[in-house]
């Protein structure tokens, strides 16, 4: 049933809380921001109809303390939840927390969530759907070594040892050779257990020279699903995204509406609603199934701009039960776009800079779009991740894009901290970049970090 949403509290901050308060706005809906005392000064606090403080600095006091938030939602008679990317994003407990409370969670349903972070049950539901998967033990291991041995014989060296519950490029160690197995589960189980409270490990095959292909998809709560075409996220520094882009270079149309038609289908099998990711691994032409993010990325913008879809506007239309506005037949790619995460780290040691904005000025032209938060004697805490801003280009081929962009970079000025644009302004003027798919370690090797 179709209820329209009058009043959403963003649980959230920084650039993706503007993001979603400048949507709502355009969609007259009120808005709600929660905020840390370190936070109070940010620009969506500013502009939010209400702003509820929820905590000190830390996060654990703050941005995931559900029951602050919850009493947020209740003293300002929120109706829905936004939970935007990273802290209780994914958080199955905190989704059916909300729902018990009687407010609309911004995303797929707390079960759904629950099946799809565990990698072990995400894996059997995408083989069961036809999405390929990476080979591997199809289950959790177990304690017996032997078993073990062998089955890493079988798949064949080398190999990746996975938390069940992991993410983020946390919770997973590589193992070339047999002596190192046994002490890479028991390391990796110890280390999952105490991250994320699921001691459970798998063994999947580890691929050399992949790289990060990912499909987005919106769904309803009526059986309706569609793809939005893939993105490249192979630019990427410790299993962290640095660089996205869509369309990925060197898939074919056919490709692109086979697999996402699987994950059109995979949606449709665990009855999915809203906005998701599935990421891959691409390799000799082979898709394998990693994993699937249940909302909606950092890098949705690159997808917005090749497709015209507003990817959080439909996650919102979604939650409020409305059918899907888009048939796969409506979807055209059209361009190129690039992102760039703009941080506050320098860009050699990667070393966070938090500190004092005293200038800043952003890029603008024809096809620039840029996410941020930050303003003129904005002060960067040092307690949270440190994204600043996106810088996006979109332009009517990857060739043009890549020139844009680079003008782009050269035009932002950040003054007051160090910022990775020096590292961005390398990548855009690497050859292997510019003629496009390098895999996944390629930027690690680059800077010497392999």
């Amino acid at each position: 049933m179709e209820t329209p949403i009058k009043k959403i509290l963003i649980a959230n901050r920084g650039e993706i809380a503007l993001r979603i308060m400048r949507c709502c706005r355009d969609l007259g809906i009120k808005t709600v921001a929660v905020y840390s005392t370190a936070d109070r000064d940010l620009k969506h606090v500013r502009l939010a109809d209400e702003a509820v403080c929820i905590g000190p600095p830390a996060s654990a006091k703050s941005y995931l303390n559900v029951p602050a938030i919850i009493s947020a939602a209740e003293i300002t008679r929120s109706e829905a939840i936004h939970p935007g990317y990273g802290f209780l994003s994914e958080n199955a407990d905190f989704a059916e927390r909300v729902e018990s409370s009687g407010f609309k969670f911004i995303g797929p349903t707390s079960d759904v969530i629950k099946i799809m972070g565990d990698k072990v049950a995400a894996i059997a539901e995408m083989k069961a759907a036809g999405v390929p998967c990476v080979p591997g033990s199809d289950g959790p291991l177990g304690n017996d070594i032997n078993t073990n041995l062998k089955l890493a014989e079988q798949i064949g060296y080398p190999i990746i040892i996975k938390a069940a519950g992991g993410g983020g490029g946390r919770g997973m160690r590589v193992v070339r050779s047999e002596n190192e197995l046994e002490e890479s589960i028991a390391m990796t189980q110890n280390e999952a257990g105490a991250a994320f409270g699921n001691p459970i490990v798998y063994m999947e095959k580890f691929l050399e020279k992949p790289r990060h292909i990912e499909f987005q998809v919106v769904c309803d709560e009526h059986g309706n699903a569609i793809h939005l075409g893939e993105r490249d996220c192979s630019m990427q520094r410790r299993h962290q995204k640095v660089v996205e882009e869509a369309p990925a270079p060197g898939i074919d149309e056919a490709t692109r509406q086979d697999m996402g038609a699987r994950c059109v289908a995979a949606c449709k099998r665990i009855g999915y609603r809203g906005v998701g990711t599935f990421e891959f691994l691409f390799e000799n032409g082979e898709f394998y199934f990693i994993e699937m993010n249940t909302r909606v990325q950092v890098e949705h913008p690159v997808t917005e701009m090749v497709t015209g879809v507003d990817i959080i506007k439909e996650q919102i239309f979604a939650a409020e039960g409305r059918k899907l506005r888009y048939t796969q037949d409506d979807i055209k790619i059209n361009g190129h776009a690039f992102e760039c995460r703009i941080n506050a780290e320098d860009p050699v040691t990667f070393m966070p800079s938090p500190g004092t904005i005293a200038q800043y000025h952003p890029a603008g032209g024809l096809g620039v779009r840029v996410e941020t938060h930050i303003y003129n004697g904005y002060k960067v805490p040092p307690h949270y991740d440190s994204m600043i801003a996106k810088l996006i280009v979109t332009a009517n081929s990857r060739e043009s894009a890549l020139a844009r962009m680079r003008g782009a970079l050269g035009e932002v000025f950040i003054d007051g901290i160090k910022t990775n644009i020096p590292l961005h302004i390398d990548i855009f003027n690497d050859e292997a970049f510019q003629r496009g798919g390098t895999n996944i370690h390629y930027l690690e090797k680059k800077l010497g970090l392999d």
